[in-house]
């Protein structure tokens, strides 16, 4: 990954003022800070317009156009902010198990981050939707580990690969299987095309907008917005009624310039699909 990334640009969409370090506070205050800033969302999948995962326009959408982006996008800045810092990371790919059955076998759908600091591994992933991590996590088996927000850890599975589960109210849920092998960036490329283009992929026939709040999580899944604490207890649900609202919730809520879409034609498109 190549291409130089304004750190003043990225902290100011952030809100980060501390040292320029490579240590694991300064990990963990970025890690906080970007999903707090930046919402996951996939308006442009659902529009059908191109996902770029080139630099200057993930640079441009994100922290210029003060967009949001899905996890090619989130981990692509945020992987270049933490290499511009003198962090070694290595980029890797998962299999999605969210909502699946915890044999199911999936494709390579998602970009996730090992960074090492002083020969200790440590996996980063701001871009996951409604169960983004909001810290790092060391890379290793075993143990819960806390985060701002609900406990994960990771399981080993088969083949040398590792589980990512988040603590729910149900137990552990399984978020994604990967490897520790690097991925190369026509990975991201090829899966990226898959995602954003393919008629039955996730992200073409819903809408997914996700916000990390201070103490808990926002996230609009078609016409239904769910606020959660940060235990994962339900604090409020409402369906959206209208374009109006929905306008009204994206940018209100979300952050998002509506402005940029046809948001009737949005409404339509997820009350047409659902």
């Amino acid at each position: 990954m190549s291409n130089a990334l304004d750190l003043d640009l990225y902290f100011s969409r952030i809100g980060y003022e501390g040292p320029r370090t490579a240590t694991l506070a300064v990990l963990r205050e970025l890690h906080r800070l970007h999903p707090l800033a930046i919402p996951f969302e996939n308006l442009d999948p659902l529009s059908g317009r191109t996902v770029s995962l080139e630099l200057p326009a993930v640079v441009n959408k994100l922290l210029e156009r003060r967009r949001g982006g899905y996890c090619f996008e989130q981990n692509r800045v945020f992987a270049h902010a933490l290499m511009q810092l003198g962090f070694r990371v290595t980029p890797l790919i998962a299999r999605v198990l969210w909502g699946r059955e915890a044999d199911a076998v999936t494709a390579r759908t998602h970009m996730l981050l090992r960074v090492d600091i002083d020969d200790t591994p440590w996996l980063a992933d701001v871009g996951f939707g409604s169960a983004t991590l909001t810290a790092p996590l060391r890379l290793e088996a075993g143990m819960p580990q806390a985060t701002p927000l609900e406990a994960f850890r990771l399981a080993d599975a088969s083949h040398g690969a590792l589980d990512l589960e988040v603590q729910s109210g149900d137990g552990w849920m399984k978020a994604y299987r990967f490897e520790q092998q690097r991925a190369e960036w026509i990975d991201y490329e090829v899966s990226n095309w898959y995602t954003s283009t393919w008629p039955a992929s996730l992200f073409v026939s819903n809408l997914i907008v996700c916000r990390v709040l201070p103490h808990g999580r926002l996230a609009l899944r078609n016409d239904r917005l769910t606020e959660r604490a940060a235990d994962g207890q339900v604090v409020s649900e409402q369906v959206i009624g209208t374009a109006a609202d929905l306008a009204a919730c994206l940018g209100e809520r979300f952050g998002l310039p509506v402005g940029e879409f046809d948001v009737p034609r949005l409404f339509e498109r997820i009350r047409e699909s659902h």
